[in-house]
């Protein structure tokens, strides 16, 4: 008797995730900025406690939402898979793109007011943090590159069980050998230009960010190509980790994809 075939989610529902899911990420992010420069004055610890929250936060989310939309939450990682499916046959359709996209963005504006009110800072205050130099976009280049290596390869592999874990893990450890602290995420990017705190970015500094970690998603998809060449079949939907039954354009996913759940 074969398996019953999985039935797509809506596309509204995956979006909408990705926006919670983006938001829930941001708030972790400026949230625990906030709760580490009250409790310590000691940089090096700050930057411990913002980490490690985020480690966890993010280990959480990609589990918990993973099977409903991918847990992309970044829409480095959407383009990527995007561009790497037109020639494959799979990954997510430009409308699902198009939906992505927006609703992290908007996700992660979001995540910051929450954030600051649950410590009586102002709900929206820009940045003043400036973090404008070519050192720090270089991290940011590093940083993004090493994700889109970590997030693409572990789809080739299928091993996208372990993303919760793995993504989470480089993304703590990225924290600190990289000199812009990872953010590696255009959307998280915009959405902690929106508060005036530890994790902050001015709004003048933001652009640099965004141009260094798309050219370093280019390179982290070069890096997956020398590692483990072309796909032999489409599964870059499957990142951050697999969704339930949802290919491209709305199809059923292939039946060789559940090897990868």
């Amino acid at each position: 008797m074969s398996a019953p075939v999985p039935v797509p989610v809506p596309l509204l529902r995956r979006a909408a995730v990705e926006a919670l899911g983006t938001a829930a990420l941001v708030a972790v992010v400026v949230g625990s900025g906030i709760q580490a420069t009250e409790l310590t004055r000691d940089v090096g610890t700050q930057l411990l406690a913002n980490s490690l929250a985020t480690v966890f936060g993010l280990g959480v989310l990609i589990a918990l939402l993973g099977p409903v939309s991918g847990a992309h939450f970044n829409p480095a990682v959407t383009l990527a898979a995007w561009f790497t499916g037109r020639r494959t046959g799979g990954g997510p359709a430009l409308r699902d793109v198009a939906a992505y996209v927006p609703a992290q963005v908007a996700g992660a504006i979001a995540g910051a007011v929450p954030a600051d009110a649950m410590f009586g800072k102002p709900l929206v205050h820009f940045s003043t943090h400036d973090r404008w130099a070519g050192h720090l976009w270089l991290g940011e280049v590093v940083a993004t590159a090493g994700l889109v290596w970590l997030v693409f390869g572990l789809a080739r592999a299928g091993r996208t069980h372990l993303a919760p874990l793995l993504v989470a893990s480089y993304v703590g450890s990225a924290y600190w050998f990289t000199s812009s602290t990872s953010f590696a995420n255009p959307a998280v990017t915009v959405g902690r230009a929106f508060t005036d705190t530890f994790a902050g970015i001015a709004p003048t500094s933001v652009l640099p960010f965004l141009a260094a970690q798309l050219i370093g998603a280019a390179g982290g998809l070069g890096l997956v190509a020398v590692c483990f060449g072309r796909p032999d079949h489409a599964n870059e939907d499957d990142v951050v980790v697999p969704h339930d039954g949802q290919g491209p354009a709305g199809t059923p996913r292939p039946s060789e994809e559940s090897a990868l759940t």
